[in-house]
């Protein structure tokens, strides 16, 4: 696609009915996003993921959209630790829960080793570069990364790095368009931008924020392409007032009052 100059349509998703429906409508490519951390969960952050979750997310994701390439997080601490350990999720991420590929942030040395290593066992993995968010209280929080001369250099290295690696393409996510840009142009590889400008060559959204389900998050970033939670949130509430009205459920739900 990259070659073909075609914008390839990523989105984030958690469970099997909006996998049925992202299929049905021709999302190129599914991530299984440790953001379920924070959407799905509840957690603040997505530092308290766990592999199992992962999985547990994924097989869901796999069965509602098994047509459709489905990329999986590895969670905090699941491949940084030791070799074996990233060897070990990765593995269990492709067979456990039967997707294509998995993602993992940062493009440090050690990084790009372990990328190498699981390449080389059949394991396609996604990178991801700019912000890293299981390095946010490291990286000084949720902004953008790049600006600076020496940061745009070394982010420009790490996405080479990466790709030499075996990346198969590179999530840049809150970098400078320019920058986002300048890599998109340099890599053979796509690139997917989240808050990375118009220039990558696809782009990714976490769904409930694209969809409008996830009330009072407003970065620059993003835009909503629904209100699903205002449709939600209504539907809610006449449910309770007919319920409590004793208008639901009337003669047409009740079996044995049929006509």
């Amino acid at each position: 696609m990259k070659r073909r100059d075609e914008p390839i349509a990523v989105l984030t998703c958690y469970d099997v009915l909006f996998a049925r429906l992202l299929e049905a409508e021709g999302v190129d490519m599914l991530l299984v996003g440790d953001s379920l951390g924070q959407v799905v969960l509840g957690y603040d952050s997505t530092l308290p993921v766990t592999m199992d979750e992962m999985l547990h997310h994924g097989r869901a994701v796999v069965r509602g959209a098994p047509h459709t390439f489905v990329v999986l997080d590895l969670p905090f601490m699941s491949y940084q630790v030791s070799m074996e350990g990233a060897m070990e999720s990765a593995g269990r991420a492709m067979k456990e829960a039967g997707v294509q590929a998995v993602k993992l942030e940062g493009g440090d040395p050690e990084t790009c080793e372990v990328v190498r290593r699981l390449v080389g066992a059949g394991i396609p993995v996604m990178g991801h570069l700019g912000l890293t968010p299981q390095s946010v209280h490291a990286l000084g929080g949720y902004r953008v990364q790049g600006r600076e001369e020496e940061a745009a250099a070394r982010l420009r290295r790490q996405a080479a790095a990466l790709q030499e690696a075996g990346c198969f393409s590179l999530v840049l996510e809150l970098v400078p368009g320019k920058l986002a840009r300048e890599v998109t142009d340099e890599l053979e590889i796509p690139t997917i931008g989240i808050g990375a400008g118009p220039h990558c060559d696809g782009q990714v959204l976490v769904l409930p924020d694209a969809l409008g389900l996830n009330p009072g998050f407003e970065p620059r970033f993003l835009k909503r392409f629904a209100e699903l939670g205002e449709g939600a949130r209504s539907g809610v509430r006449m449910y309770v007032e007919e319920v409590r009205a004793r208008r639901f459920p009337g003669s047409e739900h009740t079996f044995g009052e049929e006509g």
